[in-house]
This record gives structure tokens, sequence and C-alpha cells, in this order.
């Protein structure tokens, strides 16, 4: 299994989500290629810029196949303050949700090999480079960490869909009462799985 990995929102927006979203390449490709051939959809597959009814099949497709995922939220008023007094940072932020994210399946791969691949467009390289090497850290022998370029890869754009989604809810978009309605049986069977984060470690 692979774990596709991607961000919505950010500090400045009130809220950030990150989603780590489980499935076989095998899976996300078909997903992908099924959505595209329906939706006629060009270009990336991006959570912002899909109607509703594209979204609920989507995550239809997603939930039918199989597909699992961990998303980590944060509100902005609800995150306390650093303790050392420093202010909050998206890049902090960001690599705190990631690891919420991803921490929340390494207990639950039961040892098997699992590769995370986490979208690169976000930050500079140098920096996500260092991101990807503390998660490459946890996985330790168990799997391995990349980048990837969205646009190349089936996962991460269904991954930014499900981080999309919960960045609507958490931010109580104008959508977020229809998104709320498309996710529910997803988080009542638990193939979608919420992490709430207060506090940057």
């Amino acid at each position: 299994m692979t774990i596709y990995c991607d961000e919505s929102g950010g500090l400045n927006a009130g809220a950030m989500t990150f989603a780590a979203v489980m499935l076989t390449p095998e899976a996300a490709a078909a997903i992908h290629a099924r959505f595209r051939a329906v939706t006629g959809l060009r270009g990336e597959l991006k959570g912002s810029r899909i109607s509703l009814t594209e979204r609920a099949y989507l995550l239809e497709l997603f939930d039918r196949a199989g597909g699992r995922a961990w998303v980590a939220v944060a509100e902005r008023e609800r995150l306390l303050p650093n303790a050392n007094g420093t202010p909050l940072s998206d890049l902090a932020l960001y690599a705190a949700l990631l690891d919420s994210a991803v921490g929340h399946w390494l207990p639950e791969t039961g040892g098997v090999c699992t590769d995370v691949v986490i979208d690169d467009g976000r930050y500079d390289p140098a920096i996500l480079t260092r991101v990807r090497d503390t998660i490459q850290t946890g996985l330790g022998h168990w799997g391995r960490a990349s980048l990837a370029d969205s646009r190349r890869s089936d996962g991460v754009q269904i991954a930014d869909v499900v981080a999309n989604s919960l960045y609507n809810i958490t931010a109580r978009s104008q959508r977020a009462h229809r998104i709320g309605i498309i996710l529910e049986p997803l988080l009542a069977s638990r193939a979608i799985r919420v992490a709430e984060l207060t506090r940057l470690p």
C-alpha cells in the first residue's frame, strides 16, 4: 500500500488540513482514470476546482475501491500559542499535521512495507526534503518517503480532494454543509478518520 499526502488551506485561511490517503497505486490510477472519463476533466484534479457533484462522485469511487484516510486538521483560532512565545508558522503547522496524519497510519500498517508520497508543490524543495527526511526516519526500514509532482501522481490528486473537503468543513466555508453530507457515510464507516491538532510539538 502507498500513503499519498496533500494539504489544504493555511494559517492565513483560518485552517489547514492534511490528508494521508492509503491506496494501492493501481487503485489510485483506476479511480483517477474513471473520474476523468466520466467527468471529462482536463488538467489537474483539485478539490478547489471541482463541483459538489464531482466531489461526491470522486469520494464514492474512493470508498468503493476500499480507500482509507487519516486527515489531521487544525483551526487557527483553536491552536494554542507556542510555549516559547514565538509566532505560529505555516511551515511548522504543515509539518506537524503531516506528522500527525502519517503517524496515525504507522501503527496500523502491521509491519508491511509502506511508501509515503508527499506533494512537492507547497514549499521550497530544500525545506520539503527536510520534511521528507523526518518522515523517512519515522518509517525506518518499513518504507520509503518521497516527494512527487501532484500533476503526475494519481494518489496525491485524490489526497488533495480529501484534504480540501475537510478544509471546507473546518473553515466553515459556504459549501461546508453540503460537503459534510457527502462525507457523512465515509466518516461513519471510518473510511475517513479525523485527528484534530490544537498544539504544535
